[in-house]
C-alpha cells in the first residue's frame, strides 16, 4: 500500500496505561496495556496486530473512550479525550466512530437497516427528512440497493450487515474509524470484498482507520504503517511492507511465520524454521 501524505498526526497515544481489576477477592489490578505510544496521520491507516489478549482491543476501547485510562493521554486533533465527558464524547462521535468485528450482533435486530443507518443523523440534530435523504447515499456508497432501507437485519448476509455498519460507521462523516477486527467472522471471499470497500472509501473521504486485527495478510494489505502489540507494549512500529515482510522483532517474526500461506513447501519451511534454533548472525522469517 502506498505512504499516505506526510502531516500532523490527527490520533496521538501517548504512555497510556490501562489496568483491570484482579479475579477474587483482593486481587491485584492486571495491567493490560503498559506505556502505548502510537500515532495516525489524516487519511492513513495503521494496522495494529497481535494476538489474542495482546491488548490490541483494549487500546481502540480506551481511544473510543470504553475502558478508563489509568494514565498516560490520547488527543484527537490536538484536543485530550481520554478525560471527555459523556456530552463531549457524544459530540466527539461526528469525527470518531467504530465499526464491530460481530456483524450478527453489532445490528440492532428490531430496526430497519434505514432506522439503523439514520439512527446516529438523529441523536445529532439532524432533521429527520434530510437523514432519511442521506441514507440512500449511505447505502449506494456501500453498494447495497435503496430498498435495503426497508429490510431487516435477518434478511442479509454476513458481509451485507458489515457493510451496514460500515455505512452507519459513515454517517456522521467521521475523521477516524476504530476498525476492530472487522472481517474476522467473514469468509475469505467475503472478507476480499469488505476490504476493498474500506479502501475505497478512505480514497473518496480521506478518512483514517486504526485497523485492529490478528492477521498479517490482512493488515499488510489495508495499512500504511503498522504497529505491533505484545503483552500490552507496543514492541514494533514502522512501514506496513517491512514490518509484514522482513520484522525486526523476534514476536513479529513467530507471527510472520505463524500466518497461513497456501503454498505447501513455504508451509514445510517456514515449520523448521520455527523448530530449528537461529544460528548467531542469522536471521530467519
Amino acid at each position: 500500500m502506498t505512504s499516505a501524505p506526510a502531516s500532523e498526526a490527527l490520533l496521538t497515544v501517548t504512555d497510556v496505561r490501562v489496568s483491570f481489576p484482579g479475579k477474587g477477592w483482593r486481587a491485584p489490578r492486571t495491567e493490560v496495556l503498559k506505556g502505548v505510544d502510537l500515532d495516525i496521520r489524516p487519511g492513513e491507516t495503521l494496522g495494529l496486530v497481535g494476538e489474542s489478549g495482546s491488548g490490541k482491543t483494549t487500546i481502540g476501547r480506551a481511544v473510543l473512550g470504553l475502558v478508563p485510562v489509568a494514565s498516560g493521554t490520547i488527543t484527537l486533533d490536538g484536543e485530550r479525550i481520554d478525560t471527555a465527558t459523556t456530552a463531549r464524547r457524544r459530540a466527539l462521535s461526528r469525527d470518531l466512530q467504530v465499526i464491530f468485528q460481530d456483524p450478527y450482533t453489532s445490528l440492532n435486530p428490531s430496526l430497519t437497516i434505514g432506522d439503523t443507518l439514520a439512527e446516529p443523523l438523529l441523536a445529532q440534530g439532524v432533521d429527520a427528512r434530510e437523514a432519511r435523504g442521506r441514507v440512500g447515499g449511505l447505502l449506494d456508497r456501500v453498494h447495497l440497493p435503496s430498498d435495503a432501507a426497508r429490510r431487516l437485519p435477518r434478511e442479509f448476509s454476513g458481509g451485507q450487515r458489515q457493510r451496514v455498519a460500515i455505512a452507519r460507521a459513515l454517517a456522521l462523516r467521521p475523521r477516524l474509524v476504530v476498525c476492530d477486527e472487522p472481517v474476522s467472522a467473514l469468509d475469505l471471499t467475503t472478507q476480499r470484498t469488505v476490504l476493498d470497500l474500506l479502501l475505497e472509501i478512505q480514497q473518496e473521504t480521506g478518512v483514517s482507520y486504526l485497523f485492529v486485527s490478528h492477521d498479517l495478510s490482512v493488515v499488510r494489505c489495508m495499512s500504511h504503517r503498522v504497529a505491533v502489540i505484545h503483552k500490552g507494549e507496543i514492541v514494533e512500529t514502522g512501514d506496513a511492507d517491512h514490518i509484514t515482510r522482513t520484522p525486526d522483532h523476534p514476536y513479529t517474526r513467530t507471527l510472520l511465520l505463524s500466518a497461513p500461506v497456501a503454498d505447501v513447501t513455504e508451509q514445510r519451511r517456514r515449520r523448521q524454521a520455527r523448530q530449528e534454533p537461529e544460528q548467531p548472525g542469522q536471521t530467519s522469517y
